[in-house]
């Protein structure tokens, strides 16, 4: 049976609906931009300050370190804090954070800024989707999750290549000045059509933090680090990928991003409907679907419409599985949303980091680019195999711990 989701009520007004949902999802497209951008400017980076590439990509590491961090903590310390104020709150953060990171005079503070920027992410999205199931019916909580989520799946499509190439023609820091921008104008956004929605009125830090006392909400984020980190196994190197395996030159590189981020829009605009039929089932679906994927791709990495039909498909059921396990945290932790819908955004950095590592040692073997591609598969099968445990320990009965 589907938990019941503490939201509270908003208050009664003309605003709200599709405009309210395209505020969120505004915001969405500014952190994806200013999250997956990064990666396409570390040589400019390294240029300006005179650093190797390598040292240029801790921009990346602390950026989703500030993920990890602020998500719970952000969540947790603001329980009580309206949730209109805190999105707008939120933005505005992301913008001071942006706007450090343009002007960071030197590599050291460049990482501090770009931690700063990473603050509000996990925060942000986790609690804009707890606000986005209060627009909509209760059976229509996972199509309003990856509606919000479309802005981050079309920065990926069109933000990320347009600020690759922005940055490469005009500077890196236009890129960032730009994302700030973005924040100021979702901020503005979401203050005027963005329903007031109070706290819970039982809502505290402590009562957040009773959903890490639930073994299905510990669950739930295991199978998001693990599983998800065959994706990023295989996205981290995308670039080499393109040029050194399936053989295409450097221009092609952006076109393969585009690709991706068309797969991953695609499975927001129809992941939500399958989330909504059955939470669980898109978990296990969509977890089984990338592992198929993922051996697609390894087996046919070597074919140029084979490689780029595979990281469609990649970007699509990848995005299908992170509305899933949004809407899961947020049914195994119904007095406590925020924090258990922000943790997602924590645990999916963790598999960032963790994918990019493996596929890295993969590499660093001697096994090649292509290996990527089978780190990603083992990644996928260890992570259907916790959403599997998790079901079956759901249906043993295990207890869960009382609210103290």
């Amino acid at each position: 049976m589907t938990a019941t989701i503490a939201v509270p009520a908003m208050t009664t007004t003309r605003r709200g609906g599709p405009s309210a949902m395209g505020a969120l999802a505004l915001g969405g497209f500014g952190i994806g931009t200013t999250e997956f951008a990064t990666m396409g400017l570390l040589p400019q980076m390294a240029t300006t300050f005179g650093i190797s590439i390598p040292a240029a990509g801790h921009a990346i590491t602390f950026y989703a370190l500030g993920v990890v961090v602020g998500a719970p903590l952000i969540a947790g310390l603001a329980a009580r804090l309206p949730r209109k104020g805190l999105l707008i709150g939120l933005m505005i953060a992301l913008a001071v954070g942006n706007g450090l990171s343009a002007m960071a005079p030197d590599a050291t503070l460049l990482m501090a800024a770009r931690f700063l920027a990473g603050l509000p992410h996990g925060a942000f999205f986790g609690i804009a989707a707890v606000v986005a199931t209060g627009l909509v019916p209760p059976e229509r909580r996972g199509t309003a999750v990856a509606r919000i989520m479309v802005g981050l799946t079309l920065a990926n499509l069109v933000g990320v290549p347009f600020a690759t190439a922005a940055g490469q023609q005009i500077g890196w820091r236009v890129v960032y000045l730009a994302v700030a921008a973005i924040a100021i104008a979702t901020a503005c956004a979401l203050a005027r059509w963005l329903p007031r929605m109070p706290a819970a009125h039982d809502a505290s830090p402590a009562a957040e933090l009773r959903a890490f006392r639930r073994p299905q909400a510990w669950f739930a984020l295991l199978t998001g680090m693990i599983g998800f980190g065959g994706m990023f196994a295989v996205y981290s190197y995308i670039s080499p990928i393109t040029t050194e395996v399936t053989g295409l030159p450097d221009s092609a590189v952006p076109w393969m991003l585009a690709v991706f981020g068309l797969g991953m829009t695609l499975g927001a605009a129809v992941g939500g409907r399958f989330v909504d039929r059955s939470v669980m089932g898109a978990v296990f679906g969509a977890l089984a679907s990338v592992t198929v994927v993922l051996a697609l791709f390894g087996l046919t990495a070597t074919i140029p419409l084979a490689a780029f039909g595979s990281v469609f498909l990649i970007g699509l059921v990848s995005q299908v599985l992170a509305s899933a396990l949004q809407v899961r945290l947020m049914d195994v932790s119904p007095d406590a949303p925020s924090l258990a819908s922000s943790s997602n955004h924590s645990a999916l950095n963790i598999a960032n980091g963790a994918g990019a590592w493996l596929g890295g040692l993969a590499i660093t073997a001697g096994w090649g680019y292509a290996a990527t591609a089978w780190v990603g598969v083992a990644l996928s099968l260890a992570g259907l195999t916790v959403a599997v445990a998790s079901t079956k320990a759901g249906r043993a009965g295990r207890p869960v711990p009382a609210a103290a």
